[in-house]
C-alpha cells in the first residue's frame, strides 16, 4: 500500500514539476517577446512550431534517443531556421540538449495563450445544430467583442443532436440556447409541478 501511495504521489509531483517547467519556459519566452516588441510574431510562430512538431515524423526525429544531437539540430535548422525567430529556434535546441523534447509543444501552446491574454484576445466556441453562415458568425463575433471588451475569435462546431439553437462557451462560461437544453428544462419543470 505504501509503495503504491508513494508511486502515486511521485507521479503527481512529477506532473506538477513538468507543468511548472512548461509554464516557466513559456513565461521566459513571453517576457522576451514583449522586450523585443514581437509578441504577434512570437504568437504566430509558436503556433506554427506546435503544429509542426506534432507531426509523427518530426516527433520520431527529435525524441528518438539514438539519433545524435547534431542530427537533431540539423533537422530543426532545416525545418525552422528563417521561418521562426532565433530565440524560438534556440529554445527548441535547448529542449533537445536537455532531453526535454516533451516540453516543446506544451510550452509553445502556453506561450500562445499568454500572448493572446496579453493582447486581450479570447476564443468563443459555438456549437450549433446547423452550420452557421459567415454573416451569423460575424454578427456573433461583433456582439461578443462589444459585450466582453475583448477581441473574440469564434470557433464553430456542428452537432445535429442539439435539434436547434446553439451553445456558446467563452471565458469559462456556457450559454446554452439549444432546443435539446430547453426541452430538458421544460421536462424538469413539469416533473417538479407533478410532485
Amino acid at each position: 500500500m505504501t509503495g503504491s501511495l508513494t508511486k502515486g504521489l511521485w507521479s503527481w509531483t512529477g506532473w506538477f514539476l513538468m507543468a511548472d517547467l512548461q509554464t516557466r519556459y513559456a513565461k521566459a519566452l513571453f517576457e522576451l517577446s514583449i522586450e523585443r516588441g514581437l509578441t504577434s510574431d512570437y504568437m504566430e510562430q509558436a503556433g506554427f512550431i506546435s503544429t509542426a512538431i506534432a507531426d509523427p515524423e518530426c516527433q520520431r526525429i527529435i525524441a528518438h534517443p539514438r539519433i545524435p544531437m547534431k542530427e537533431k539540430f540539423a533537422f530543426l535548422d532545416n525545418a525552422f531556421a528563417g521561418r521562426v525567430h532565433d530565440d524560438l529556434l534556440r529554445f527548441m535546441r535547448l529542449t533537445v540538449t536537455k532531453n526535454r523534447e516533451e516540453f516543446l509543444a506544451p510550452a509553445m501552446d502556453n506561450l500562445v495563450e499568454m500572448i493572446r491574454r496579453h493582447q486581450n484576445f479570447t476564443t468563443a466556441k459555438v456549437v450549433s445544430a446547423f452550420d452557421l453562415t459567415l454573416e451569423q458568425i460575424t454578427r456573433l463575433q461583433t456582439a461578443l467583442t462589444r459585450k466582453l471588451g475583448k477581441q473574440v475569435e469564434v470557433e464553430t462546431e456542428t452537432d445535429s443532436s442539439l435539434i436547434g439553437g446553439f451553445r456558446l462557451h467563452v471565458d469559462g462560461h456556457i450559454f446554452d440556447r439549444t432546443i435539446k437544453h430547453l426541452l430538458k428544462d421544460m421536462k424538469e419543470t413539469i416533473g417538479k409541478g407533478n410532485r
